[in-house]
């Protein structure tokens, strides 16, 4: 992600939003995202790796997909597709 993992924190606590279903039934946890980096730094192939609830689960995809264009993978040079697993967690306060 552009600025690393604490750019890619910063931006979740920006934007997350705690699903009402979720917070109505004090539903806290750590969603697994995983998703591949295509060359060109777009999101592809999202899918939950760790589900936790569905409101929290669609909500960790959104944030995926808000998140915009990442640095793609290069290898001797070239970019390349990488495979990612990124944790979301929700814990409400």
């Amino acid at each position: 992600y552009p600025g690393g993992i604490e750019a890619f924190t910063e931006f979740l606590i920006r934007n997350l939003k705690y699903p009402e279903e979720a917070r109505k039934k004090r539903i806290e946890g750590r969603v697994v995202v995983g998703f591949v980096v295509d060359k060109d730094g777009s999101i592809d192939n999202i899918k939950i790796v760790k589900a936790v609830h569905h409101a929290l689960d669609q909500e960790a995809i959104r944030m995926i997909l808000l998140a915009g264009k990442w640095i793609p993978g290069i290898q001797e040079g070239i970019p390349v597709r990488v495979s990612f697993a990124m944790p979301v967690r929700f814990k409400l306060q």
